[in-house]
């Protein structure tokens, strides 16, 4: 029988785990929230990740679990192990993505570079971390943040203060040093449950807005440094949180030539989609053997370069699929991928993935090709 790999979570994550499922003899099937989600073709089940009894009948019918997120509940993670199911990243790993003062303790204890951080309570708190660090900083809430969500810069111990009146008893925000950084930078890794480690390349990430728009892989003029820092980073935290599958770290380049943490994602990233096309094993491909403990496949690019560029929005008039014939026949080397969604000012719809010869080409291509579903 086939192993059965169940995703929590419908999104278009899992919808992307589907194809190599298939094609490496898996069955997937997918917890969704809802009728209708990316993920729907292997939705088996829909309902609240939040509610155990849920989760409990989804994970019933699988070998192993996996997720399309990071949201799931501690309580809920640690409940599926004390049943003995196989999770994987594991709660004693996911809660370092789910929660940003845990990240940043956890990164500090391991010795991994980093902004200067701290928990803050209060506007006074605040104020005291600003005036030690130039009159500027940045704030996160710790948990549910994401695209630019639940981060702002601030000036004055009052710019949060709508976010302190909101926390419970004994919570803190997360307050770091506004870093001046001169890009933005991802290493992705794979591993096995039994210690395995695969690297890719290290990218670079453009944001919009706080959302990722363009990804170069690799990172064009990275030094050999920069490319050996970036991969013990990703290596060192991959074995000291002990995280199986996908491990996404979002780094920043700075202005003094440091590399430091930014966030980290436990799951295919939106900083990994160019390998689907342009390395020889994606990361969907890559997460799947991970979780499933089999044998990692080869993250080496299939071209000198590649580019991925995110179709935000889609059109205001008509469907996506309108727009595939045009992109296709102007574009025949890009690499079209959507996500089932209807279209909504500045959401994920899809991605347009572009491999070659030539950086500036590449770039060209991809940015006409996805212009094609604005």
């Amino acid at each position: 029988m086939a192993l059965r790999v169940g995703v929590i979570g419908g999104g278009q994550l899992a919808r992307m785990m589907i194809a190599p499922a298939v094609e490496l003899g898996l069955d997937l099937r997918v917890l969704a929230e809802d009728e209708g989600m990316s993920a729907g073709l292997a939705a088996t089940a829909v309902g609240d990740y939040h509610d155990l009894d849920v989760v409990r009948a989804f994970v019933q019918d699988v070998d192993v679990v996996t997720f399309d997120h990071e949201h799931v509940p501690q309580d809920i993670l640690r409940a599926l192990v004390a049943d003995g199911v196989a999770v994987h990243p594991g709660p004693d790993a996911l809660q370092f993505a789910q929660d940003k003062l845990l990240m940043r303790a956890r990164l500090a204890e391991l010795g991994v570079p980093q902004p200067e951080w701290a928990p803050v309570r209060d506007a006074e708190e605040l104020q005291a971390f600003l005036d030690d660090h130039g009159g500027r900083a940045v704030v996160k809430t710790p948990r549910g943040g994401y695209d630019g969500k639940g981060v702002r810069v601030v000036r004055s111990g009052s710019d949060a203060g709508d976010w302190f009146d909101a926390l419970a008893d004994g919570d803190a925000l997360l307050v770091e040093e506004l870093v001046g950084f001169v890009r933005e930078l991802a290493q992705q890794v794979a591993r096995r449950p039994g210690g395995q480690i695969v690297a890719y390349p290290v990218v670079e990430t453009v944001q919009r807005d706080g959302v990722c728009a363009e990804v170069l892989a690799p990172a064009p003029q990275a030094s050999e440094r920069l490319v050996r820092l970036a991969e013990e980073i990703g290596r060192s935290i991959a074995e000291g949180l002990g995280v199986t599958g996908m491990l996404a770290v979002e780094l920043f380049e700075t202005d003094d030539e440091r590399i430091l943490v930014n966030e980290l994602a436990m799951r295919p990233h939106n900083s990994g989609h160019w390998s689907q096309d342009g390395a020889v094993t994606g990361q969907f491909e890559q997460h799947l053997r991970a979780v499933a403990d089999l044998p990692l496949g080869d993250a080496t690019p299939r071209a000198p370069w590649s580019v991925m560029i995110n179709i935000l929005g889609g059109p205001q008039d008509g469907t996506l699929g309108d727009r595939f014939a045009a992109a296709m026949a102007g574009y025949p080397t890009a690499k079209i991928h959507t996500y089932g969604k209807a279209p909504r000012p500045g959401r994920k719809v899809g991605h347009v993935n572009v491999s070659g010869a030539d950086l500036d080409d590449a770039v060209y291509v991809a940015r006409a090709a996805a212009a094609h579903f604005d």
